[in-house]
């Protein structure tokens, strides 16, 4: 059986990186095994840091030992497992309910968020019993690791309904004195969720964590670390990445207080995780792209050995100038930043917010994560639940962090009310067959669907909307925003199957009562898309980093918007260096890559407003703080 290796983090720490140098240095270090570098995260990197057009399908690499990558296609393995297990599906379907499966065929083809973590539990599946010795996994950001980890539980549950569904057969063949045997499909299912738990559990995989020496990686690492733990173990963390440290002081301020942050965080890291291995990473200045630059990062992080200067490319540019502009109005009633993980989206949703109301004092406004591993509590310093409330004094500015799951397990408690009033009594000599339907609907409503998150961010920004005042919606990171934004026109196809299926049993009051559901869901849904696509209502802000992994993700986040007709309001470029240190050689090749970046940016980016904010030395939180940062933006001088 295949051995797994999760790397997990918040995004921007450098998982990518940190889990490709790895697997490269395992090659080498064990040439007689195979290996598979595999990237589970929606909005895929790992071709751009290998340097190599990769796909859904294994290639092997040019390096030392034997070493294979693959970027996971979540719809590709979605529908493998439905051509093979659809007719199973529909027919267990089809006995647990009113429904027949010609009229249940077409929900499964219809595409609904959340589809990226249950492919990836698939492809988990599919490799435990592989060739390869041991899976190399590059998870998606943090909020989205976990709800990997969680699937097997959800999909247990899926199959408890199936067996409520099979169980109809089961019942009245005992009543009247028949004989059935238990669906194989369902222990065959039953057989790859168990596989899969052990390959997540603490003996069948091993958890390494990325994190950086910045309080906000810290924070969301301990945070998340309780996430993981299992079958009694006091913590999954096997190992600890602390990346992109600066390990001597120096006469640079920058890098003396980096030096700090980075003593203090491994201080941290040793007292939060005790039993974890800790490995440090240095920062060179430059980004480590390419085979053999990342697998001499791989012997130095896991080696110590110093990182060779082979692994560090030199890059002479041109220097930008900068001028000042004025910090934008919040223009629209809503505006969503997105962006790659780590960029500084909750920062710049933060200052867009503190800057309105700065300016606006009779606007309202409010900030709302829906990243299922939010951060607002550190830049606002206060306690953010899931409902509204003011921060930071101020009266009219609301922070708030949707909770998906808890609005989820409250809908369907609501419908279990309504469930038994309607299968209340027995109905014409049908009593037996009605109970069935009753416990089919139940377990039903105790499965968390995959994509809760994006399905009731949904409903969550349209009360926001509809409570008044300016909406900034910090969301997750680029694939599962795009996973969002992509959901009305998904949910509004799978609503139209549903209206058409529930037709056909009008006369029943529960088909009625669920038609009056969906046709709620969606006007909601069409109302949203409607808001998305207006840019007198709603702007899209794209937030990114001047370095050659965010740029490449954004130009492919640009075209991804503007193929679903979502307007880019402008683009923010954080943590520029724009007086850094002229003697500090790490300062000095940061700032050649930050400049060739930008004029890249420049060159490539067309129809959009480029914003340049500064790099803070000191984390962007608290009120002084965002009132420092909201002083000074600026824009690329033109020659």
């Amino acid at each position: 059986m295949a051995r797994f290796t999760f790397f997990v983090g918040k995004g921007g720490v450098g998982k990518t990186t940190v889990s490709s140098a790895y697997a490269l240095y395992r090659a080498a270090r064990a040439p007689r095994e195979k290996l598979l570098l595999l990237s589970t995260d929606p909005a895929h990197s790992l071709g751009d840091v290998l340097a190599t057009k990769l796909s859904d399908s294994a290639k092997r690499l040019k390096t030392t030992g034997q070493l294979w990558a693959r970027q996971l296609d979540a719809d590709r393995q979605i529908k493998k497992f439905l051509a093979r297990e659809r007719a199973d599906i529909l027919t267990l379907l089809n006995k647990g309910s009113l429904f027949t499966a010609s009229e249940l065929e077409p929900l499964l083809d219809t595409s609904l968020p959340g589809m990226s973590e249950v492919a990836a539990l698939l492809a988990v599946h599919e490799l435990v019993d592989s060739r390869y010795d041991e899976i190399v996994i590059d998870t998606a950001p943090m909020g989205h690791a976990i709800r990997l980890f969680q699937m097997p539980e959800h999909f247990a549950r899926f199959l408890d309904v199936l067996e409520a569904a099979a169980s109809r057969d089961v019942v009245l063949a005992r009543h009247f004195g028949g004989h059935v045997r238990r669906e194989p499909a369902l222990q065959r299912w039953s057989q790859m969720v168990s596989d899969v738990e052990h390959a997540l559990s603490v003996s069948g995989s091993k958890l390494v964590l990325v994190t950086t020496p910045e309080p906000f990686s810290l924070n969301e690492a301990v945070r998340s670390a309780s996430s993981f733990e299992s079958d009694g173990a006091t913590s999954r963390t096997a190992e600890i990445v602390l990346n992109r440290t600066v390990s001597r002081k120096s006469k640079c301020t920058r890098c003396n207080a980096r030096a700090e942050n980075t003593a203090s965080a491994r201080s941290f890291l040793r007292q939060q995780f005790p039993r974890a291995k800790l490995f440090s990473a240095d920062d060179s200045g430059a980004p480590i792209l390419g085979l053999a630059a990342l697998r001499g990062l791989g012997a130095h992080i896991f080696d110590g050995k110093k990182l060779a200067a082979s692994a560090i490319k030199v890059r002479r540019t041109e220097t930008v100038r900068f001028e000042p502009v004025c910090w934008p109005l919040l223009e629209t009633p809503l505006t969503l930043t997105v962006g790659k993980g780590g960029v500084g989206k909750t920062t710049i949703s933060a200052a867009l917010a503190f800057h309105h109301r700065s300016q606006r004092k009779n606007d309202s406004v409010t900030v709302c994560s829906i990243d299922p591993a939010p951060s607002l509590d550190d830049v606002f310093q206060a306690k953010v639940g899931p409902q509204p409330r003011p921060v930071l004094r101020d009266r009219k500015l609301y922070a708030a962090e949707f909770d998906a799951m808890s609005e989820f397990r409250r809908w369907a408690d609501s419908l279990r009310g309504r469930l038994n009033e309607a299968f209340t009594g027995e109905q014409r000599g049908v009593h037996l067959d009605v109970s069935l339907d009753r416990r089919f609907l139940m377990a039903l409503l105790d499965v968390v669907p995959p994509g809760v998150d994006e399905i009731f961010a949904i409903f969550g920004i349209l009360d926001l909307l509809r409570g008044g005042g300016r909406v900034v919606i910090d969301m997750a990171p680029t694939g599962h925003a795009l996973e969002l934004l992509r959901t009305p026109a998904r949910l509004l196809a799978w609503a139209r199957l549903l209206m058409k299926t529930l037709a056909a049993h009008r006369s029943l009051p529960f088909a009625q009562d669920a038609a009056v559901e969906v046709a709620s869901v969606s006007q909601n849904v069409r109302e949203l898309a409607a808001i998305l696509r207006d840019p007198k209502r709603s702007q899209m802000i794209v937030v990114t980093l001047p370095e050659p992994l965010p740029d490449y993700e954004t130009r492919r986040l640009l075209k991804d918007l503007e193929g679903l007709k979502t307007p880019v309001a402008a683009i923010f470029v954080n943590r520029v260096l724009i007086d850094g240190e002229k003697t500090c050689p790490r300062c000095v090749l940061a700032s050649r890559w930050q400049t060739a970046s930008l004029m890249n940016m420049q060159r490539g980016i067309r129809g959009s407003k480029l914003f340049i904010a500064a790099e803070s030395i000191a984390p962007v939180a608290g009120e002084r703080r965002l009132r420092s940062f909201t002083t000074t933006l600026l824009k690329t001088a033109k020659e």
